[in-house]
């Protein structure tokens, strides 16, 4: 079991898919930051200093707090400031995914178009080629 474990391990589609599971999560983060601390300030800033992540209805009666970590603590709220700005995350990943594979795609497809050069004939064949050209000379 452990063999096949180790043959299962060695194959390259789980060592590329284990590579793209750690850059993917680094590239959320990264994304998520943007998002965050870059795009969500100046959405918010546009709209004359509106803070999205502080954005929540609350559930409970007993809700009062002004902030969304203080509103949790007191009981049940839809954050949907939170939503707004998790929804843009996926947006902008989904965009960047899609533009990736959109260019994987396009140099598969000039990959296709180049048409392979003729492989050399064998050594036997190239002989008896130059045997028939030299006979048609004659």
């Amino acid at each position: 079991m452990l063999n096949e474990f180790k043959a299962f391990i060695a194959k390259g589609n789980v060592m590329d898919l284990a590579v793209g599971v750690i850059i993917g999560g680094a590239f959320g983060l990264i994304v998520s930051s943007l998002v965050d601390d870059i795009i969500m300030p100046i959405v918010g800033a546009i709209f004359g200093g509106i803070d999205f992540s502080n954005f929540f209805i609350p559930l409970a009666s007993g809700v009062t707090a002004t902030t969304l970590d203080a509103a949790r603590e007191q009981g049940a709220v839809l954050a949907y400031g939170n939503f707004l700005t998790v929804l843009i995350n996926f947006l902008i990943l989904a965009w960047i995914i899609f533009m990736m594979v959109k260019a994987v795609n396009s140099m598969r497809r000039e990959e296709e178009v180049a048409p392979a050069a003729p492989a050399a004939p064998p050594a036997d064949i190239a002989l008896l080629t130059d045997i028939r050209d030299l006979l048609k000379k004659q």
